[in-house]
């Protein structure tokens, strides 16, 4: 049975377990003389009978799907002739796959090469039987969780305990996956820069001033020297954001305010869903919109003032990333200062405050610490941004302060780097580790300020 169809058939399964299951709870409790004595609500011992009936099945049904082809490919290549046992790993490696594709293309009798006819029809045939008996032993060990959980139906059976127990430990699980996530691509990220390290300075990598990453590839390739300082990638990342910022917190900020204590209900209901589309527009639009309207704009207004605007520059992509995360700022802005009790609002009056003066002196410091993590949100989409820079700013990695000429960015490079014919043992590929593990270092820097921020504030108004 296909794996789809298996997997529907276990739903299906583990609905009519719950319906049994809460059907036998009130059968037993009208003859243990109600539901009262029941311990646990009627639906529990249905999700109880559910959770006996699916979560072994499930289990070993994925287990099965993502060990049983290795299974079958290890038992295949024992199959094959002695004199091809002994070739090489990648070698075997593509004989497997030329089996497949006879197999896919249903070509078995038309196959001249009698080894990987045979080798095919063994391949078929051990494929059939690892279907069969998945399909039988996850089935039997459905039906058998169903049949005793269903006998476990009494009414001191404790199934809300086991059922909790079940959630709990299932969202512990979700924790822990996503904990392990995060700790095995730092890992990952990490090892890759060692390795580049070994190749490259780490003070050359931090500290030059020059980024030109062309190497030869391979031996009879001629390429540049290298040269690895990230420098002007992250000079040109900070210029970038800190334009984007520059829009977007002030504008952001603003707008929240207004929204929050200013605007009436019916102007509030049709502007923050509005302000709000600016997040779902894609960034290529804005890359469309940034090097078509605004770079042409910029540098028509530049040459009639008498400035010299590149036709890419860290201006134009920086005032249409402000564009786009001034939703970011404003809408959890205006949540958080829209939490502030109105209390503290009543007591500025009290003591009287003007509006502007409660809200500049009691309601924004209250609000300071969301208010800070949405700044903190706006960064982080900025300086991971890609789109609108290599469509607005270009891909010149220039050691420069001025906005007005192109620069690039660190995720625009690490998408320069691993694009093309690559190689994973050379420094040219490798760099784009080196660079992600320093944009995830300011990354947790920034954390870490708005952290501090958020401690020191909620200090004082909690």
């Amino acid at each position: 049975m296909p794996f789809q169809t298996l997997l529907i058939t276990l739903v299906a399964l583990l609905i009519f377990s719950y319906f049994i299951g809460h059907k036998r709870s009130i059968a037993v409790s009208t003859l243990h003389k109600g539901r009262r004595n029941l311990h646990s609500r009627p639906h529990y011992y249905g999700y109880m009978v559910a959770i006996w009936a699916g979560l072994p099945a499930l289990l070993i049904l994925f287990l099965w799907s993502a060990f049983s082809a290795s299974m079958v490919t290890s038992l295949t290549i024992s199959g094959l002739p002695d004199s091809m046992q002994l070739k090489t790993h990648d070698e075997l490696g593509l004989i497997i796959n030329e089996v497949k594709n006879i197999i896919e293309a249903g070509q078995i009798s038309n196959e001249t090469d009698l080894v990987k006819r045979n080798a095919a029809i063994h391949y078929q045939r051990l494929h059939n039987i690892s279907s069969l008996a998945k399909t039988v032993v996850v089935l039997v060990a459905a039906l058998l969780g169903l049949l005793l959980s269903w006998r476990m139906i009494k009414p001191e059976t404790r199934a809300r305990n086991r059922v909790e127990a079940v959630v709990r430990w299932a969202m512990i699980g979700c924790a822990s996956i996503a904990v392990l996530t995060t700790v095995g691509i730092v890992f990952s990220v990490l090892f890759e820069s060692l390795h580049f390290f070994q190749s490259v300075p780490a003070s050359e990598f931090l500290f030059g001033t020059k980024w030109s990453p062309q190497t030869a590839i391979r031996a009879d390739q001629v390429g540049g020297s290298g040269s690895f300082g990230a420098i002007p990638l992250f000079l040109g990342t900070l210029l970038i954001s800190l334009i984007a910022l520059l829009i977007a917190v002030p504008l952001g900020l603003m707008s929240a305010i207004y929204l929050s204590e200013y605007a009436s209900k019916r102007f509030r209901a049709f502007a923050k869903p509005t302000l709000e589309i600016l997040a779902g527009i894609p960034t290529v639009v804005y890359g469309f919109f940034a090097a078509l309207t605004v770079a042409p704009f910029l540098r028509d207004v530049g040459e009639s003032m008498g400035l010299s605007v590149a036709s890419e520059s860290a201006l134009a992509a920086g005032l249409v990333m402000g564009i786009m995360i001034i939703p970011f700022v404003s809408s959890l802005s205006d949540d958080v200062i829209s939490a502030v009790p109105q209390a503290m609002r009543d007591g500025a009056y009290g003591m009287g405050a003007t509006q502007s003066e409660a809200i500049l002196q009691v309601v924004i410091p209250a609000a300071l610490p969301g208010i800070v993590g949405g700044v903190l949100l706006a960064a982080s989409r900025a300086i991971g941004e890609t789109m609108i820079v290599v469509m607005a700013a270009g891909l010149s990695a220039k050691l420069t302060i001025n906005p007005l000429e192109a620069v690039t960015t660190v995720t625009v490079q690490i998408v320069t780097l691993l694009t093309g014919d690559q190689e994973f043992d050379s420094p040219k590929t490798l760099a784009a580790f080196a660079l992600g593990l320093g944009l995830f270092v300011i990354t947790l820097l920034l954390n870490v300020l708005a952290l501090h921020i958020i401690r020191k504030y909620r200090e004082e108004y909690e």
